[in-house]
This record gives structure tokens, sequence and C-alpha cells, in this order.
């Protein structure tokens, strides 16, 4: 059954990793499997607090500057990480029906939907379809699509553009401390989760009512 959703939104826009799909420890492991090649790792640790939501060049020109990495070897690392990523993709990217009901629901309301991410838009397009949510998006933009990358707003910026959309039009849904900067920063209304479980019809009772 349609409910009548609040005139003033007209957009939603989703994070992705760690949002719709659980694929940050998946995006931890692969980045891990890439750098012991060269003797070196991420901690659990920092990579919750500083490393979760950058894209996979902005990590490797941080551990270049830390000297974690010689210097060089940023784009081959980066390479096979990709490679890392697509393997396990399916294992963390499977259907979860709490997101496939809430899409649809925005959907069935008249909502437009977007998907932004710090992923590559190939790696973006391969989660989503595994997860079976590719078909619901009105617009899908990876990090190669723009020139500045989250924690910068660029992203959400260029969504809400070809969306045709304002941003007190438009909800964003994000869960990292870069995601978060880059929604506020956009000027859009930010709706922040803890994790994949907060992401379901009930997180938009009082926003859509």
């Amino acid at each position: 059954m349609k409910t009548k959703p609040n005139k003033k939104i007209k957009a939603v826009l989703f994070d992705l990793d760690g949002v719709l799909v659980n694929m940050p420890d998946g995006h931890y492991e692969a980045l891990n499997k890439a750098l012991a090649l060269f003797g070196t790792s991420i901690g659990r640790d920092e990579h919750m607090s500083y490393f979760n939501g950058l894209p996979t060049k902005k990590k490797l020109e941080r551990l270049e500057e830390d000297g974690r990495l010689p210097r060089g070897l940023r784009e081959f690392i980066n390479t096979v990480k990709q490679k890392h990523t697509k393997e396990i993709i399916p294992v963390h990217c499977t259907p979860d029906y709490s997101k496939i009901i809430l899409l649809e629901h925005l959907k069935n309301n008249g909502l437009l939907v977007a998907c932004c991410s710090n992923s590559m838009k190939e790696t973006l397009h391969l989660m989503l379809t595994s997860a079976q949510l590719f078909n619901y998006f009105d617009l899908i933009i990876g990090n190669d699509e723009i020139t500045r990358a989250k924690p910068d707003p660029e992203i959400y910026i260029t969504a809400m553009k070809r969306l045709n959309v304002k941003p007190e039009e438009t909800i964003i849904i994000e869960d990292s401390p870069h995601g978060i900067q880059a929604a506020e920063m956009s000027g859009a209304i930010v709706v922040k989760v803890r994790n994949t479980d907060d992401v379901n019809l009930s997180l938009f009772t009082n926003i859509l009512r």
C-alpha cells in the first residue's frame, strides 16, 4: 500500500558500503591482501577511525606519505586490490530483502533514488547487481566519475544537479565520517546510520510521513 510521502522530499541518495551492502570488511580484506605483497597492512582500528569510506587511491596515498609503502606503487596495488575486491563481492553483497522492500517503497511513492559511492563505477555496479539492487536506482555515481571524492561534497552535489532537485528536497543516508562530512557539506538532509542493520523501511517512518 502506498503512503503519502513528505511533499518536500523528492530524492533519497544512498552511500553503498556499510549502508546498502556490508562491504567495508570486504574492502578492508581486499586491500590488506594487496598490501601484504609489500609487507604492510592497515590495522582494524585505524581502518574504522580513518580509512573507512575513503577511495583506495586516497588510502594508498596516505600510506605512501607515512612511509609505509614504497613510492610509485599506488597504481599497481590499486589494480591488485580491485581484483581481490571483485573476487569477494559475491560473499559480502548478497540480497537483503529489507533493502529491496525499502527501495521498492521509495520508488512506489514517486521518489528519485540514487547511489553515490567512493567505489569505482565498475565495482559499484558489480556490488549493486550482486545484491539485486541495481535496477532500483535512477542514478548511480562512482568515484571515478567525479574530480574530488568524499569527504568533498562533489558527488552529492553532482547527483542533485543530475536529478534536478534542491538540497532541501534531498535526503542522504551515510555511515562513515568521510561520507557524513560530504553529505553535510552538500546542504542536504543527512540521516546517519551505524551500519546496514539500520537501513530499512522503519528508518523513513518519520521522515516521509
